[in-house]
């Protein structure tokens, strides 16, 4: 049965959740364990408790609000994420908390009793842009992470996260894991890509998520004067790391069409017009669909910066900082996703999600599967990210009789 939910209230919760570290430009500044995330927090569970349900939290802050069901089985679990990038949208994320914590909403509007119990929830700190990693609650509760490593992490004031977990009060009692074997996980989110709007759909039906590699690569010359020392006497840092950052650009069109490569944050010192780069830092990541052509492309990385160290002349090394393997998600729930498309009459596609989500280390529990929601001009964490009412509601409703469908198996 497809499910449409009340849409003046859909768009009025997330209008509600969006001044809740709102920003002037429309967007939204609302990092984990912040004060506005405290705040968010409050009002979500609020929410779940008007709405009755079962609500618990857990030692690393990640929040459920329970359903029953007409049996005792395996819950159907829904949700995403509340936390946001710095000067972010507010979509992302917050629009699959809010289509879950609706769904339910729908649910009891219209006295159904499903056959599996349901549980929504907002993970802790999907961003990571606080604390790193990102996707760290969801890690946390699927044992991809140490519990005590990732307490132990800090912000940039020094701030760990246990304490800031404490300070806003969402350090619970329950164990960071799952309180039972789940059935499956369906996660909304917005796109952060051109696809589904360049094809002229309305919903996308999220196949599975690329891999990821990440590192950094630190090369280390030797400083002196940019005038009098001739070239042949040099021992630039930066020349192989612009080397390296080149090919890092360059290396996605010769591997695949879905294969991106990017080079964010660079480091030099010591930083001056009148100084020979002394050691340089850059961090650098890859994503592709296939294990295979991640493989390639790490080979390929570490291979231009060994040859472009001697070419210079300077040492240099690498730290491998995100290893995370594609996940396909089980046909049973991405069939559900596609069902409900059909069932609500949308135009939709099939896609794989160029961004990691809180559903990666769901798969690792149970079938798992994703709804895209339009992203225009394919934009997100900024305050240009936009999706239109109309198409936030269309991915909502499919969200909504998906798991409705998975519920009454």
């Amino acid at each position: 049965m497809a499910l449409e939910l009340n849409e003046e209230r859909f768009v009025s919760t997330m209008k509600e959740q969006a001044e809740i570290g709102g920003t002037d430009g429309g967007g939204l500044h609302r990092l984990a364990l912040s004060d506005d995330d405290k705040r968010i927090r409050d009002w979500f569970l609020e929410r779940m408790e008007e709405a009755g349900l079962d609500v618990r939290i857990d030692e690393f802050g990640n929040m459920f609000g329970r359903r029953d069901g007409e049996e005792s089985g395996e819950p159907v679990m829904v949700g995403s994420h509340l936390d946001s990038q710095p000067y972010g949208g507010i979509y992302d994320g917050a629009l699959g908390v809010i289509s879950a914590l609706e769904f339910v909403r729908e649910l009891n509007d219209r006295d159904i009793t499903t056959t599996r119990p349901i549980e929504i929830v907002n993970w802790t700190n999907e961003e990571g842009s606080r604390f790193q990693p990102a996707m760290q609650g969801s890690g946390v509760w699927a044992g991809a992470h140490d519990i005590d490593e990732e307490y132990a992490k800090t912000d940039t004031d020094g701030n760990t996260l246990e304490s800031e977990l404490e300070r806003i009060g969402y350090k619970g009692q329950q164990p960071a894991e799952p309180a039972a074997e789940y059935d499956s996980y369906l996660e909304l989110h917005v796109e952060q890509g051109p696809y589904l709007e360049e094809n002229d759909k309305s919903v996308g039906i999220v196949t599975g998520i690329v891999g990821f590699k990440w590192g950094a690569i630190t090369y280390r010359g030797e400083a002196d004067h940019s005038g009098p020392t001739p070239m042949h006497h040099r021992s630039d840092a930066l020349v192989p790391a612009a080397d390296v950052i080149t090919q890092i650009r360059r290396l996605p069109g010769t591997l695949g069409d879905r294969t991106v490569g990017t080079v964010g944050y660079v480091d030099v010192q010591p930083n001056s017009i009148n100084i020979i780069p002394e050691e340089v830092t850059f961090t650098w990541g890859v994503r592709d669909p296939t294990s295979e052509v991640l493989e390639k492309a790490y080979d390929h990385v570490l291979a231009e910066a060994a040859a472009a160290a001697e070419r210079e002349g300077v040492e240099w090394e690498h730290e491998d900082r995100m290893d995370a393997d594609p996940v396909y998600f089980a046909d049973r729930c991405v069939d559900a996703v596609e069902d409900a498309t059909e069932s609500l009459g949308y135009d939709a596609m099939r896609v794989f999600s160029g961004a990691g989500h809180d559903a990666t280390h769901a798969d690792s529990v149970c079938d798992t599967a994703m709804v895209f929601a339009v992203s225009e001009n394919g934009k997100s964490h900024n305050e240009d990210e936009y999706t239109s009412w109309e198409d936030c509601y269309k991915s909502a409703n499919t969200l909504a009789s998906a798991a409705f469908e998975l519920a009454q198996e």
